[in-house]
């Protein structure tokens, strides 16, 4: 059987962590961001759309495939 192809989604961070709650630093960390115009390719799964919403001010989607 062939696998079937995850999709992805690409975030970059937009934002500066200074100055935020532990929790959504965490989140980055989560995201493996951690500095300003990093991207990092997860899997699309809704724990990670959900990391995604809760610091939506701090990073983009740059791709979704």
């Amino acid at each position: 059987m062939a696998k079937a192809a995850t999709k992805t989604v690409t975030v970059e961070q937009i934002g500066s962590p200074i100055r935020r709650i532990s929790e959504q630093r965490q989140t980055l960390i989560g995201l493996k961001l951690n500095k300003m115009r990093r991207r990092s390719t997860l899997p699309d799964t809704p724990e990670v759309r959900g990391m995604i919403a809760a610091v939506k001010h701090l990073v983009r989607v740059v791709d979704g495939q």
